[in-house]
This record gives C-alpha cells, sequence and structure tokens, in this order.
C-alpha cells in the first residue's frame, strides 16, 4: 500500500491549493481517506473524510464551506482543496488511508506555505 502526495506549495493569502494523493497497492474505493494538518508546533488536526468509492464527504465544522474533498477512481487519486488561505493554514497535509480503527496508512505529507 502507497499514499504519494504532491510537492510542497507556496501561496499567497486568499489563494487556493489543491492538493493530491495517489494510492496504489489496494482497491482504491474500498476504503474512505482521512485528510490531516499538522502546523509548526502543533498536533495533528483532522480536516475530514471522503468516501471514494461515492464521493461522500464529512467535513470537520473548523473546515466547512473552506475545503473540498474528491477523488478520482479512474486515477485512483485523491485531492483537497483550501481556500481562502491564510497564514494559519500553513501545515503539512496528510492524506491517510481509514479503516475502522483507524488510518492506517499514511502519505509523506505535502508542505503548505501561505505567505506574502
Amino acid at each position: 500500500v502507497q499514499l504519494v502526495q504532491s510537492g510542497a506549495e507556496l501561496r499567497n493569502p486568499g489563494a487556493s491549493v489543491k492538493v493530491s494523493c495517489k494510492a496504489s497497492g489496494y482497491t482504491f474505493t474500498r476504503y474512505y481517506i482521512d485528510w490531516v494538518r499538522q502546523a509548526p508546533g502543533q498536533g495533528l488536526e483532522w480536516m475530514g473524510r471522503i468516501d471514494p468509492e461515492d464521493g461522500g464527504t464529512k467535513y470537520a465544522e473548523k473546515f466547512q464551506g473552506r475545503v473540498t474533498f474528491t477523488a478520482d477512481t479512474s486515477t485512483r487519486t485523491a485531492y483537497v482543496e483550501l481556500s481562502s488561505l491564510r497564514s494559519e493554514d500553513t501545515a503539512v497535509y496528510h492524506c491517510a488511508r481509514t479503516t475502522g480503527s483507524g488510518d492506517d496508512y499514511w502519505g509523506q505529507g505535502t508542505q503548505v506555505t501561505v505567505s506574502s
């Protein structure tokens, strides 16, 4: 099982960013994908999850209206898009495969830096 994420991104405040997570080694539609971020000096923060089988999503309340999860089953890739970026969104963003008892495989992380 592998989850390979896209490279680091630098954005200005107010812009949007889209991070990808390409899955391999398992049946993509059988597991949810969680998105989690970690800001400098902070703990892990769960952003939400997507069911690649039907595109169903659940967003953490904090990100409602500003984040969008999508999944392309033809390329086995999940995406997170975050809009109206602010400096507090500077973090490492991770995707993770979710089982009934937690996240068992993680992407390598994508650094997103928001700075003018």
